[in-house]
């Protein structure tokens, strides 16, 4: 199709942004930048540019890449105002560019198979390793060869982190180096992947701004940071995001993988029966945390069933039975939603769902001590990354004397939060994949082919 001559674009100032009613920022696919989630877009990046449009009273748009070369070339002819893209802050790109205040802190990991014999530093690898270009990663591993001259490495623009991760599991290389918090988040999905050493230590993370035009949205960047950082709202995403995949267990990781290919399938259409005002998979991912999905789990407690009710719980939410599957997980879901209900309105999501699951746990009296706590101290008691920080106090005297219900063991909510957290994490992405591989296989299919396997799926209950 033919166009028009086309001029180039006015490399943008605050006031032509706040004119125009929206800032174009520039990012990247990948799980902790932007993506297209079941409720639509998501990611850290993409809901930090949000609020900084909030912040400056317009909308936003997006224009994502997958390749760093084609981002910067945006910036630099003025087609998107800012990256938001998880960006490390390295020598080379602040020569040319201005950069955000930081907002986290990441170091370069290099990765490998678990299984593989582990290398420990440069000298010790043997092998291929794939690195994206005209990354961070690569910039570094220039200045690493000036004193390791016999270091090598290949790069691509055709595969993301993501793929080169598969790339890794699946043999066609050995190495590659990914970014120690989209690492963090990775590990829940591909925990085959293990740690070699750390290539570099931790740098910041930033926005780059264009040095073309006045220094106005540079200046905005820095007041918005501020406000960001006092009012706790970068804290409470960055939990979010990773505050529950800090810590990382192997095993347990590779079991619960292992429980939804082989025995999530028997119960989850319990699952999706009863956690529709919910998330199926929330639901599912507590029965995890609770059972393990044993129908006839039992603790020392009192506790039994797929939920682990209590027997004073069940007969308020109407069960006979603990040990019937169904029966468990419809008290289960009903006694979660209670909880649910019973947070005040003003907490914000996802914090409300967190603050339930602590009461599921702990009883929503404990909570409420653990909040009196947070505001007494000066933190937030609505946000569940001051709260959960607390929770821990009250097992101390000095702190639970003051309280109206005492003594609790007020880090097993925290615990046992975060650990639903992270099933349910994994669960949504395996869930996910799965439902766009189905997708994209119906697209291949003909009309007769995709009416035959809609008539399997639904007989099978898949």
């Amino acid at each position: 199709m033919l166009q028009g001559c086309k001029s180039e674009p006015e490399h943008a100032s605050l006031s032509r942004i706040i004119e125009r009613g929206y800032i174009t920022v520039g990012t990247s696919f990948g799980s902790t930048s932007y993506y297209i989630g079941a409720e639509g877009p998501t990611g850290f990046e993409y809901e930090l540019a949000q609020k900084y449009a909030e912040y400056l009273g317009v909308d936003l748009k997006v224009v994502p890449s997958y390749n760093l070369d084609e981002l910067f070339s945006k910036l630099d002819s003025g087609e998107v105002d800012i990256l938001a893209a998880g960006l490390t802050v390295t020598p080379n790109r602040v020569a040319h560019y201005n950069f955000s205040p930081s907002y986290n802190r990441i170091s370069q990991k290099l990765v490998f198979k678990q299984g593989k014999d582990r290398p420990r530093n440069l000298d010790q690898l043997n092998g291929k390793l794939l690195v994206t270009a005209n990354s961070s990663h690569v910039e570094n591993l220039e200045n690493l060869k000036i004193d390791n001259p016999l270091l090598t490495w290949e790069e691509t623009v055709e595969l993301d982190i993501e793929e080169l991760l598969l790339k890794v599991l699946d043999e066609s290389i050995d190495y590659t180096i990914i970014d120690s918090h989209t690492l963090a988040v990775s590990r829940r999905y591909y925990p085959e992947i293990s740690i070699g050493f750390t290539v570099q230590s931790e740098q910041p993370l930033a926005w780059a701004i264009s040095r073309k035009g006045d220094d106005s949205i540079f200046a905005s960047t820095i007041e918005f940071f501020g406000q960001v950082h006092h009012d706790g709202t970068l804290l409470a995403l960055d939990d979010k995001y990773y505050g529950h995949v800090e810590q990382f267990n192997y095993v347990d990781t590779r079991l619960f993988i292992q429980a939804v290919e082989q025995k999530l399938p028997k119960y989850r259409h319990l699952f999706e029966k009863y956690g529709q005002e919910i998330d199926w998979r929330l639901l599912a991912a507590i029965s995890y945390q609770e059972s393990h999905w044993e129908p006839h789990a039992r603790s020392y407690t009192g506790v039994r069933g797929m939920m682990m009710l209590t027997l004073p719980t069940a007969k308020q939410m109407g069960i006979k039975s603990r040990l019937d599957a169904e029966q468990s997980v419809r008290g289960g879901a009903k006694y979660f939603k209670r909880m649910f209900d019973r947070m005040p309105a003003r907490v914000p999501h996802p914090d409300r769902l967190w603050f339930a699951l602590a009461s599921y746990n702990v009883g929503l009296g404990h909570l409420n001590d653990a909040r009196a706590i947070t505001k007494k101290q000066g933190g937030d008691p609505d946000r569940w990354v001051e709260v959960k920080a607390r929770l821990p106090l009250l097992k101390q005297k000095k702190y639970y004397k003051h309280t109206r219900y005492g003594y609790a063991r007020g880090d097993e909510p925290v615990n046992y939060v975060e650990n639903i957290r992270r099933y349910y994490d994994t669960l949504t992405w395996m869930d996910d994949k799965q439902r766009q591989e189905n997708e994209l296989k119906n697209k291949l299919l003909t009309p007769e082919e995709q009416i035959v396997t809609t008539e399997v799926a639904e007989t099978t209950g898949g």
